[in-house]
């Protein structure tokens, strides 16, 4: 069992992108993580290359589909028993779709999406919140992504309708845990460069160009955001906080500065 100083976090979709990148930050930060993924085999080879630079005592890999509850439990109870408690619990698990209108996606990409991004969010939530006012301390995070400031972008319907759950979501939990020792927070990562935010595009196509000169003025790579999304979240934010990375400021910023900055986030790194 680990000091019970140290913090313990649990992310859900934490076997590649963002969600790597977080647990990786939380290690190198002295903190313990618990990295879940879809499979077994995902989350075994997360945790493999985790433990080539980190205390193997400090990571526990757990498979959970978060669109099913009684995983989502079982992903807790692994927590508790392994480190004694979860001082952050981070719902990260999301998937996206084909980059079509929604009534020409198959339906199981429909319920995946909305399984995985506003189910297992919902799970998540109700689960580490019951777990935490138990023990008596504890901060749930719910991860936005487009959608959750209420912008509507063809193509991406179903993926932006759950994001636009989750900001609600959020707001109606800041309400509702007021009064519990949880505090509940949003977690805006803006765009970050993971197979979530470039799997849908055709790269041969002239679409994909201007997708991709839109993120090389806004969008970081996983290495940029996600320490600094970490730091946020160790200075325990308050109930009903939003940690934005991309804020507004910032964006205006880097449209206003996109001629003397070339920067080629496809590239090599």
């Amino acid at each position: 069992m680990v000091e019970s100083m140290q913090k313990v976090a649990v992310i859900t979709g934490s076997t590649r992108g963002i969600g790597f990148g977080t647990a990786q930050a939380f290690l190198e930060r002295g903190c313990a993580v618990v990295v879940c993924g879809r499979t077994a085999a995902s989350t075994a080879g997360a945790v493999g290359a985790l433990a080539q630079r980190f205390d193997p005592a400090l990571i526990l890999g757990r498979p959970c589909d978060v669109a099913v509850t009684r995983e989502v439990e079982a992903l807790w109870t692994s927590a508790v028993e392994r480190f004694g408690h979860v001082d952050i619990w981070i719902n990260n698990a999301g998937i996206s779709h084909d980059s079509l209108p929604c009534w020409e996606l198959d339906e199981s990409q429909v319920e995946a999406v909305v399984g995985t991004n506003l189910l297992g969010t919902l799970n998540g939530v109700r689960v580490a919140l019951r777990g935490m006012r138990d023990q008596g301390a504890g901060s749930v995070y719910l991860m936005e992504g487009l959608g959750s400031d209420g912008r509507t972008v063809p193509g991406v319907s179903v993926y932006g309708a759950t994001k636009a759950a989750v900001r609600y979501l959020a707001g109606a939990l800041e309400k509702e845990a007021r009064d519990t020792c949880v505090r509940v927070i949003a977690l805006s990562p803006g765009m970050v460069v993971t197979d979530l935010l470039v799997s849908a595009e055709d790269r041969e196509s002239a679409g994909w160009e201007r997708a991709k000169r839109v993120y090389n003025i806004l969008a970081d790579r996983v290495e940029t955001a996600a320490p600094w999304l970490v730091d946020q979240i160790l200075k325990d934010p308050p109930h009903g906080a939003r940690i934005a990375w991309l804020t507004r400021w910032k964006i205006v910023g880097r449209f206003l500065t996109a001629p003397f900055r070339h920067r080629d986030l496809f590239g090599p790194g």
